[in-house]
């Protein structure tokens, strides 16, 4: 069966990692091209395959209008950005989804607490507090885009108390699923936790990519979601 495709909006933080270039070589991007012959630049053989599969997905989701990405520097400016989404995807009700796949920040310096000028290294030690920033996953789910079917991420270091965390976090925010990584192995394998129970995806080989059996095990959770809060409509 064919999975629905569903547009998408991203915030990513300046400097980030972007959409569709996580597989490409670590290198500089200047080494993901080189000179030919007549001075045009081309991609080296040995990384064309990974480049030509990126770029094509990129404007695959460009052109059909699949990806808007919203970049920010601040945590203001995120907050703005989630705020803006959030509301304006409320009218999809039970039909949107919300992929929080990381905190941007748990720590801040209050804007009226921030210099307006450099900060001199000849006035000796710098000692500054920071604010924790607030929980707007609560916020999310209860006030902005309350029908919307939630995923939120918990890392953690320590295998003993993580799905205890991510335990807490669906019951104190009200998400439909969190999605409980390690932070030794959260390329290999993640659990999601939900009000029913528990699910490991494992990745299979290094070959696969586990993102993506998370992806359509979500997508059918979200289905199943849709359609249970709209029975008489067809998702």
């Amino acid at each position: 069966s064919s999975r629905p495709v569903t547009p998408s909006s991203s915030s990513i933080a300046g400097g980030s990692k972007q959409p569709f270039c996580r597989f490409l070589p670590e290198d500089s991007f200047l080494d993901l091209f080189e000179l030919g012959q007549g001075s045009e630049i081309q991609v080296p053989e040995s990384h064309t395959t990974v480049v030509k599969a990126a770029i094509s997905s990129y404007r695959k989701a460009i052109d059909e209008g699949l990806l808007l990405k919203l970049p920010f520097t601040t945590i203001f400016e995120y907050l703005q950005l989630l705020q803006l989404v959030s509301t304006a995807m409320n009218c999809l009700e039970h039909h949107g989804m919300f992929y929080c796949a990381a905190a941007v920040s748990d720590f801040y310096v209050p804007w009226e607490s921030m210099a307006k000028h450099k900060i001199q290294s000849a006035g000796g030690p710098l000692n500054m507090q920071l604010n924790q920033v607030p929980k707007m996953l609560f916020i999310l789910r209860n006030h902005w885009a309350p029908s919307a079917f939630c995923v939120s991420f918990k890392l953690e270091t320590d295998p003993d108390i993580l799905i205890q965390k991510a335990e807490a976090a669906l019951r104190k925010y009200g998400m439909n699923v969190v999605v409980a990584n390690e932070l030794a192995n959260y390329k290999d394998v993640v659990v999601m936790v939900t009000s029913t129970g528990k699910t490991t995806v494992s990745r299979r080989s290094k070959e696969d990519d586990l993102e993506e059996q998370l992806i359509g095990l979500l997508v059918k959770m979200h289905s199943d979601h849709a359609k249970q809060s709209n029975p008489d409509q067809e998702t």
